[in-house]
């Protein structure tokens, strides 16, 4: 039962129990006794400590990425104490860099992918796909099945995150005093959201970190695309017999496309094509043709600012013409010759409002998963989850952990583990900790916005009287992978 348990806490957090501290190697920067010792105990409270106070985010209305950047701040102190005490001045701040630029690379790719979309969402783009999905006038069951094919299909371009808020808003719209259908379409959207991102770099945090560390190629991602599927379809042919196939009342759509909503759109196809092929080709980081192409956006920018500027002092000049000739006659009060306040395009704006709280959160949770495993918990962690209980059977148990704990760390945690693998089996971990987190409404980034969206409608025990429907796909995706991609084990 010891074992077990151990190996619980590992599988949630990268971790693993005090008692445990001599039964293995060494990680990289450490020695191996520093898992048992004060100093290492303390960090891994530090961090259970700071990790119940994200879970408890709505109940006390603390931002996640408070408690976590201070108790990254923690733990790193406490390893700088103690490698000096072992003797080790360099090797701290060696490992404290090594985890730096895995978060660097990670904040500027998703920093400008956050700002493409936040300026297509300001010219326009998601209001007309959104309208048009409102006036059309399909029935319930349309609009469950659509917002759900949409999800799947959107979020590898546009990440699980802002493709699970849109469908959202459009369930919203159209359910309105039916609860039960927003509900249960919400469901599938954060199910469809969270499986569509599997199959793509842009869809999750989870694959994003797993291309950058160049385990799985862009195109690799793709052989998770028929799991992907069966994921979602095995819980939206489910959730369907409990949908109605009624006709809501239809809407208005007012939406309108902003000049050059689709240039953006253009500059974005651009940029992930630079980003893929500069990684591929020249083995460059994908960052580099993410940041490159954030450029060419504040380029266009520029040109949108200076349109707007130019529409803007046109009337100023009539308007102060007509003053200065009917000054003559009357007089004409200063504020009567301002033009009316116009805004400008700012494309620092649509930056400003990317998740800043989710950057300094992953900041947060890579510098802590960092931390902990310079004192030597992951490769302990690695050698009793992946030494004792074989890939498979770990790789299915992290996808459950990321449903309680949150992919990103678990997902964080394997990666710094680094367990040695088929690529079979890094498709099967990447897989299972992107659609595990559906399981429960808490388990993704998806499902906890529209929780917020639709409060009171969507919560966790709404989601969580589905959960094994959701687990029954978790369960298919995995089988199919398994038969589908065997020649990869």
């Amino acid at each position: 039962m010891d074992f077990v348990r151990n190996t619980a806490l590992i599988v949630l957090a990268g971790l693993v129990a005090p008692q445990l501290v001599f039964a293995a190697g060494s990680a990289e920067f450490v020695a191996a006794d520093l898992t048992g010792s004060s100093l290492g105990i303390i960090a891994l409270t530090v961090f259970f400590v700071a990790y119940l106070l994200i879970i408890s985010e709505e109940a006390i209305r603390l931002r996640k990425s408070k408690p976590i950047m201070v108790a990254a701040g923690i733990i790193w102190l406490l390893v700088g104490i103690a490698f000096v005490q072992q003797g080790d001045t360099l090797g701290a701040g060696a490992a404290f860099k090594h985890d730096l630029l895995e978060f660097a690379e990670l904040f500027l790719f998703l920093l400008a992918a956050m700002t493409f979309i936040n300026t297509m969402d300001e010219r326009g783009v998601f209001d007309i796909l959104r309208d048009w999905l409102v006036v059309k006038g399909f029935s319930l069951r349309g609009i469950f099945w659509l917002t759900g094919l949409i999800s799947f299909f959107l979020s590898p371009v546009a990440d699980n995150l802002t493709t699970a808020l849109l469908m959202a808003t459009v369930v919203i719209s159209v359910g309105g005093d039916n609860r039960r259908f927003i509900a249960i379409a919400c469901i599938n959207i954060v199910v469809a959201a969270n499986a569509g991102g599997v199959f793509s770099p842009f869809g999750d945090i989870t694959t994003l970190m797993v291309w950058q560390k160049d385990i799985i190629s862009f195109t690799g991602f793709f052989a998770l695309f028929v799991p992907a599927v069966v994921n979602w379809l095995v819980v939206a042919v489910i959730l369907n017999f409990v949908v109605p196939n009624v006709r809501p009342e239809p809407l208005e759509g007012r939406a309108e496309l902003k000049h050059g909503a689709w240039v953006v759109v253009a500059l974005f196809l651009l940029t992930i094509i630079m980003a893929v092929s500069g990684h591929n080709i020249l083995h460059l980081p994908p960052v580099a043709g993410m940041m490159t192409g954030l450029g060419l956006l504040k380029l266009f920018g520029y040109y949108l600012q200076r349109r707007d500027e130019q529409s803007f002092y046109v009337p100023r000049t009539g308007m102060m013409s007509s003053a200065l000739a009917a000054e003559t006659h009357t007089k004409v009060e200063p504020s009567s010759e301002k033009p009316s306040n116009k805004p400008t395009y700012d494309i620092f704006k649509n930056l400003q409002k990317a998740e800043w709280d989710s950057l300094m959160f992953f900041y947060g949770i890579i510098m802590c998963v960092g931390g902990l495993g310079a004192f030597g918990y992951l490769a302990l962690g690695s050698e009793l989850i992946y030494g004792g209980l074989g890939p498979t059977t770990a790789n299915i148990l992290v996808g459950v952990a990321s449903a309680i704990v949150d992919n990103i760390p678990v997902m964080f945690a394997v990666l710094e583990m680094y367990p040695e693998m088929s690529h079979g089996q890094w498709l099967l971990v990447t897989l299972t900790a992107g659609v595990g987190g559906s399981m429960l409404s808490v388990g993704s980034a998806a499902g906890v916005a529209v929780m917020g969206q639709a409060r009171g409608i969507y919560t966790f025990f709404a989601h969580f009287k589905w959960t094994w429907a959701i687990a029954l796909g978790y369960a298919a995706s995995i089988m199919t992978h398994m038969w589908l991609n065997a020649s990869t084990f």
